[in-house]
Parts: C-alpha cells; structure tokens; sequence
C-alpha cells in the first residue's frame, strides 16, 4: 500500500533497507552501506550503538538524514557509534556472574516484544507478561523457540500466555512480583546467557507504569 502511494509523493525519496541502493542505504554482510550525493560511508553492525534490526533500520535513515544535510562521515559514524541509549528499550542494565540483563520495559506490545528477542544473540531468560491487550503470541513462537530457553512469567493473570508458550520452552515459571521474577532468572540463568525483560504486556496490574516496572527491574537486579 505505501509504496503503491509512493508516486503520488512529490518529495525526494531516498529508499533504506536490505536491497543494494545506489542512492540511499543498505545492510549487506552485517554492514551498513550509505550512498548519497557520491559520498560512501560504511560501518559494520556491531559499531551501532543501537543493536537490533529494527535499530540498524534507523540508524540508516538518520544516517540518509545527516548527509543529506551535509554532515561529514566522520560525524555521522562518531553519532551511530555513541549515540545514547534510552532507558526502558534494551537498556543493558549490569552483567552479573557472566549474566546480561536488559531492560526493555517499553516494550508493551508483541511486536515489540518481537524486535527485542529477535536483537537477541545469547539465549534468552525471558520476562514477560502483565495486562494482556488482546495479544496475538503466535508471530512470537519461532522466535521463543529459537531464543528462549526459559520464560518467567510476570503478573497477575498469566493463563494465557502460559497457555501460548507451553510445550515451546521447558521451563515456564508464574510469579507476581519483580522480586520473585528476578530471583526466578538468577537462578535459572548460566554465564553466557541474557535475561531479558520484555513483556509484550501493559503495566498496570502490578505497576504504576512501564517507567516503574523497568526501574524495580534495576532496582531487583542490583540486589542480587
């Protein structure tokens, strides 16, 4: 539909994306490729400051932005490599005993939920759950399969996202509280693995907010 309506819009288009752009940007071998006004800059994945594929995608279009805008490749590569996390998305939190955990309490719905696993290259203790608002889990199954390898439910009514999830990963725990939810990953977790929160779920059973669910997610963690 978008790119059917795309003639109709007289601006420059300037295309991002996986397809080689002789003008615009791409991702080839874990690189990102930007090509404007015959200008060439390139810089691998794992520089970004931002990891994910959702935030490959915009840190190409801010990188379109700024050399549209004349800025130098040095800048633009020193701004994608540096630039400041947000608390609450993928927020790396502290690593302990050889154990990453994440905050991405932003993350409120399943398909944020689905760029947080799929950003994820460690296997996965999974925090997830609250206010369910009319949630599909199905397009997160080949993820969970992959990635996960224990989910901690977290709220006050979980029947169905255990019921979504159940014979997909063995380890399936309910709890109620952060408290208990943390203590669930550090317990299940070994070195080399990530404990992620994400999840796919409003706050409001159990918290005033997702800010507030994240900050005692930190707040459990540093506890340990």
């Amino acid at each position: 539909m978008v790119k059917k309506n795309l003639k109709n819009v007289k601006a420059i288009k300037i295309p991002f994306g996986d397809q080689i752009q002789e003008e615009g940007a791409y991702v080839t071998n874990k690189e990102i490729n930007i090509n404007i006004n015959r200008e060439h800059l390139t810089m691998t994945i794992h520089e970004l400051a931002l990891q994910g594929k959702h935030n490959c995608y915009n840190s190409m279009a801010g990188g379109v932005a700024a050399k549209l805008l004349g800025i130098t490749n040095e800048i633009v590569r020193d701004c994608l490599a540096d630039f400041e996390k947000i608390e609450h998305r993928l927020e790396p939190v502290l690593s302990v005993y050889g154990v990453d955990y994440i905050n991405d309490s932003k993350a409120t719905n399943v398909n944020a939920a689905w760029y947080a696993l799929d950003s994820m290259t460690k296997p996965v203790i999974w925090i997830c759950g609250g206010v369910d608002k009319g949630n599909d889990y199905e397009q997160l199954l080949p993820l969970i399969n992959d990635k996960v390898k224990a989910i901690i439910c977290l709220g006050k009514d979980n029947s169905k996202l255990i019921d979504n999830v159940i014979g997909i990963v063995d380890v399936i725990e309910d709890t109620s509280s952060m408290e208990d939810a943390v203590k669930a990953a550090y317990r299940l977790a070994q070195k080399g693995d990530a404990v992620l929160l994400s999840p796919a779920c409003a706050s409001f059973d159990l918290f005033s907010n997702y800010e507030d669910r994240g900050r005692q997610f930190k707040k459990q963690i540093r506890l340990l």
